[in-house]
């Protein structure tokens, strides 16, 4: 293949982006037009439901941010623009949404993480070969069951549940043993740093909402595991290749363009849980006694920017070391 063809082949721009749809070009008929088209018709419905149903509830949205929402009983509401003094007020004014918003953040980017190493690991593991690998898959799988928005709701309601959740707190402080505040003084009088190890014991007690979080993950990791040739490791083991090099070599290279995927996912899940604090304290402010329509937009739009800004810098930290197919 000469040098200028693998040059238009890496260099995809606008042109070659509309000539994808367009029938009759040198362009259209390539494999990796055929495979852009057929992405676009997959996701065709979501586009036709943001552009009908998303767009002009998202257009209202930033006005109102803009705005002083007055409503009238039984006529709707009023608006009278004030510019940025409801992102002001937001970030400047309100008492807890600057330390929900670093809070979030940081839980965010510790169990992100965790998520997604757990998520590989798990998945490289169900990969195997062993009696049971059925079950076991469907047992990792069931946290995105358990995890969705009716269960949620029944779990975060129920005042069952809430009984027991709250037996289960009275037993922990009888005992007078908490396994976790014991090591980390342990460790803290041995002198090893306490920053590091806080990080660790942060992600040991929030272990059950890494692995409710997890499902997803291990599903498409799981896939991308399942689409490498089995050749590509026979060929590795006759060159004398160890286990530990195939997996750096091979599984983690060939997998790498899903670590981009999940972690978007990651991301967006995360800021959009239910026990999010920054989700609470703008539905607060939105149905509460404040019902202050224009502050809770502004909160939403911000907080919105600071998830596509991780979602931006994930994006180009990963990129560089993802090794896609053709490379």
């Amino acid at each position: 293949m000469s040098k200028k063809k693998i040059n238009d082949r890496d260099h995809w721009g606008f042109k070659e982006s509309i000539q994808t749809f367009i029938p009759g070009n040198s362009t259209y008929r390539t494999m990796r037009s055929r495979q852009a088209r057929t992405g676009v018709l997959f996701i065709l419905p979501f586009i036709l439901g943001f552009v009908f149903f998303m767009v002009r509830p998202m257009f209202t949205s930033v006005i109102m941010s803009l705005s002083y929402v007055k409503l009238i009983p039984g006529e709707g509401y009023d608006m009278k623009f004030m510019g940025f003094v409801n992102y002001k007020n937001a970030l400047g004014t309100d008492p807890y949404y600057n330390q929900y918003l670093v809070e979030e953040i940081s839980r965010m980017a510790i169990n992100g993480i965790a998520t997604i190493v757990m998520s590989f690991v798990i998945a490289v593991i169900l990969n195997q070969n062993f009696k049971g690998r059925t079950l076991a898959r469907a047992i990792f799988f069931l946290p995105v069951i358990l995890s969705s928005g009716v269960l949620a709701g029944i779990e975060s309601q129920n005042e069952f549940y809430d009984m027991m959740a709250g037996m289960a707190e009275a037993v922990g402080k009888s005992s007078g043993v908490n396994i976790s505040a014991a090591l980390q003084d342990l460790l803290s009088v041995s002198g090893v740093g306490s920053q590091v190890f806080q990080v660790l014991f942060d992600m040991i007690d929030a272990v059950y909402d890494i692995v409710m979080a997890s499902g997803i993950q291990i599903i498409v990791f799981l896939s991308g595991l399942q689409s490498i040739s089995p050749s590509l490791y026979e060929a590795a083991d006759v060159e004398g290749c160890t286990a530990w090099e195939a997996f750096w070599k091979i599984t983690f290279p060939m997998v790498s363009p899903l670590l981009l995927v999940n972690t978007i996912y990651t991301i967006i899940d995360f800021f959009m849980k239910n026990d999010n604090r920054v989700m609470e304290r703008i539905n607060t402010i939105m149905y509460g006694q404040q019902m202050d329509f224009g502050l809770a937009s502004a909160m939403s739009w911000i907080y919105f920017g600071v998830a596509i800004l991780f979602i931006a810098i994930a994006a180009v930290i990963i990129n560089k070391g993802v090794h896609y197919y053709e490379d």
